[in-house]
């Protein structure tokens, strides 16, 4: 009998199920490329409807109840579960007549349904089509503070149908405006829903529209700061510091400064980081904690000028500190340096004046003669200058300490204060990313800088203090600079990681990251991906591939010791003779061990040799305990692990009996003996170099995959394809 053959399953088909309320579902076939509009007519012939160009086919999934439209039936899949309902505009004019013409009850309820329908795409441009946004508008305008439902509704049906973007933000009027802005202001009137949904218009009319001028000349400072002193809603604060981060982005340099300063004050900083932040109101304290350390981008890019006073006192003043002591102690014929020293007087920063430079150089400035010449390198600027009086002032004990340890060392690991405090401002505006503006998806939020009024500078502080333990412990010198920020660097980064609450928690974390923790630490890192990496199919399919190669290296390294020879003590009895040496080596073709007498010092050749035992005659190698020599009774016998034997046919002797001086050379004597015997080397040396070459020939293989991630196991093959009926386009 013949097989019947199989029918093609055509992929354009979708068997689903159409669902509508009080009837039975229908199990169709739907054709994805026949219109949606005939099958949806044919869906309600099948229910005796007879307008159905009023009805769509919507998913009702729990994450998914979208309409099915043209653009995206590519969803529906074998199984699916579709609703039949009222088409999009059929909805929309039904909502916009009971807006209009319906009683206050009527409309609160068809405002709550319209807050959900309008989160659907298609549904949103039927109603602002229909000038729905237009009615939206008014209620919200016109509705008395009483209605408290159809405004929440009303406020967030608006936020729904602009999260759409197809209306401009300058559509809305100045009435509009001022309504979310007096919602804001009097916030505890107003339902929670309110206020959020008010704070999110207000956000978005700062970034696009004109009206931004409206929000930031009646929405003040204080006002959104009390609100996030009293509120708990975590919608509503994270609303609210989002506004605040748009009114910080539009406002002019000054007005940033005014908010940055008042936002730092204890009060506002407690209530900017509550408790429990969501991943979104993370992001937004990131975006706030960019703009106000991103006000230092101006003196990171400034340059010091030869004019600049102010920077040039502070130069001096960070010597009075540095060496205010050591001017109290100087002779009386150095009366005129104590006064320079003590006033800061008689010569500038520069200026060339000699009193000084000897004081600019144990400060570790690079020129020493003209100190503001290592202050025009941007970044950092003069942020670096700013940063270090900062230190020189609050922490003038640590201070005096770093410089005068580091000035009156005699050796050459001294850690200049100057050249790394200005290059460890650089990694610090580098790894904080200032001057770029905030990323969007990012949540690098660090609570640390919502602690302390100001931040940055007592963020140098701790850090400076780091950077100089490390280098005392790397004991480094100016030659190990580079070395030495790395690790810096590292130890930052990684304390961050653990986002500090406080600055004092970042001080204590950072502190237990020493050199030798990071040391190792990257260890530890560097031999976990190493394992990781090696237990990967590609990675042991490649082992397995060279492994054989490696072999061979260690089997001619082994002959080659072979053939240079080893110089053997004698043993009689198991004893050691005194003065008695014997020579043995393998010949070049490694077919014969020549051995015999040799005195302490020369080596013989293999003419001197007179003994031959040619490879062929060998039958076993003994170790330990089963060597001949090893059986001896003595009272002092030697180390039973470095004893060897030779077994071969002779007529008078039948073993070659060996001590090695140290296991160095017992490995390579019997490595090299059972390759000539072709047996397995076993030796513990053989299996670490064998570890040691292979991981090495895999290190360079890979050195082109270096920081991609190698999977454990190959991609998976897919599946054949229902049919091979390709379809080429040209």
């Amino acid at each position: 009998m013949i097989p019947k053959k199989m029918p093609v399953k055509d992929a354009h088909i979708v068997k689903i199920a159409v669902e509508r309320e009080n009837h039975m579902a229908q199990l169709i076939n739907l054709d994805q490329r026949h219109p949606l509009a005939s099958k949806i007519q044919e869906i309600c012939n099948g229910w005796s409807i007879s307008d159905h160009q009023n009805y769509a086919l919507q998913f009702c999934e729990a994450n998914n109840q979208k309409y099915v439209t043209e653009k995206n039936r590519n969803e529906i899949k074998n199984g699916s579960v579709l609703y039949l309902q009222y088409s999009p505009s059929k909805t929309a004019s039904d909502a916009l007549e009971t807006l209009i013409n319906g009683n206050a009850l009527d409309k609160a309820q068809r405002l709550k349904e319209l807050t959900s329908l309008s989160t659907d795409h298609t549904f949103a441009l039927e109603f602002i089509k229909e000038k729905g946004l237009d009615i939206l508008i008014k209620m919200i305008v016109d509705v008395s503070q009483k209605d408290e439902e159809i405004l929440k509704y009303s406020l967030a049906s608006f936020v729904e149908l602009m999260e759409h973007g197809t209306v401009s933000w300058e559509v809305p009027e100045n009435s509009f405006v001022a309504r979310n802005i007096e919602i804001v202001r009097n916030f505890q009137k107003y339902p929670t829903k309110c206020g959020e949904s008010a704070l999110s218009n207000l956000e978005n009319i700062v970034q696009s529209s004109s009206k931004y001028v409206l929000v930031a000349e009646d929405i003040k400072l204080q006002d959104l700061l009390r609100l996030l002193q009293e509120v708990n809603s975590p919608v509503m604060r994270q609303n609210a510091i989002a506004l605040l981060n748009a009114l910080f982005m539009k406002a002019d340099e000054p007005r940033k400064r005014i908010i940055a300063n008042t936002i730092s004050a204890k009060q506002y900083r407690l209530a900017l980081i509550g408790n429990g932040l969501s991943t979104e109101m993370t992001h937004q304290l990131y975006v706030l904690q960019t703009l106000t350390i991103g006000l230092l981008e101006k003196r990171m890019r400034m340059k010091m000028n030869a004019q600049d006073q102010d920077a040039h006192e502070k130069i001096k003043e960070l010597r009075r500190i540095a060496f205010d002591d050591y001017a109290g102690n100087l002779s009386v014929n150095d009366e005129h340096i104590r006064r320079g020293v003590s006033s800061g007087g008689g010569g500038g920063s520069g200026g060339g004046n000699v009193n000084f430079s000897q004081y600019y150089k144990k400060l570790g400035f690079k020129c020493d003669i003209n100190p503001a010449q290592d202050f025009i390198e941007t970044p950092p600027g003069i942020l670096a200058l700013d940063c270090m009086v900062y230190f020189a002032r609050n922490y003038s004990q640590q201070y005096t300490k770093i410089v005068h340890e580091n000035s009156c060392r005699a050796d050459e690991h001294e850690c200049p204060f100057g050249r790394t405090s200005i290059e460890l401002v650089k990694v610090l505006c580098d790894i904080l990313r200032i001057g770029e503006p905030p990323a969007e998806q990012s949540g690098d939020f660090q609570p640390m800088f919502f602690t302390h009024d100001q931040p940055f500078e007592e963020f140098f502080c701790i850090c400076v203090i780091t950077l100089n333990r490390t280098w005392k412990d790397m004991r480094a010198t100016a030659e190990d600079f580079q070395k030495v920020f790395s690790v810096v660097r590292e130890q930052i980064q990684r304390t961050l990681k653990l986002r500090p609450e406080n600055l004092e928690d970042f001080r204590s974390k950072i502190a237990l990251l020493t050199y030798q923790q990071i040391t190792t630490l990257r260890q530890q890192e560097r031999t976990s991906k190493e394992e990781c990496d090696s237990t990967a199919s590609a990675i042991v399919k490649l082992k397995e591939k060279i492994s054989p190669q490696i072999e061979e290296l260690i089997k001619q390294q082994r002959l080659s010791y072979l053939v240079e020879g080893t110089r053997f003590s004698k043993y009689l009895r198991g004893t050691r003779t005194k003065d008695k040496f014997w020579y043995a080596r393998l010949s070049p073709n490694h077919k014969v061990i020549h051995y015999g007498d040799s005195d302490e010092k020369n080596i013989p050749t293999l003419e001197e040799l007179p003994k031959k035992l040619p490879i062929i005659d060998i039958k076993q190698l003994l170790e330990g305990k089963e060597c001949p020599h090893m059986k001896e009774t003595r009272s002092r016998k030697p180390a039973v692990s470095l004893a060897f034997s030779i077994t071969f046919e002779s007529m008078d002797h039948s073993t070659l009996d060996f001590m090695a001086p140290d296991e160095s050379v017992f490995n390579y004597w019997t490595d090299g003996i059972n390759a000539l015997l072709g047996q397995e080397m076993c030796s513990k040396q053989k299996k670490e170099d064998f570890d040691t070459l292979l991981s090495m020939e895999i290190k360079l293989r890979l050195l082109d995959t270096e920081g991609v991630d190698i999977s454990k196991d190959p991609p998976p093959i897919p599946e054949d394809p229902e049919n091979y009926d390709f379809c080429f386009e040209s």
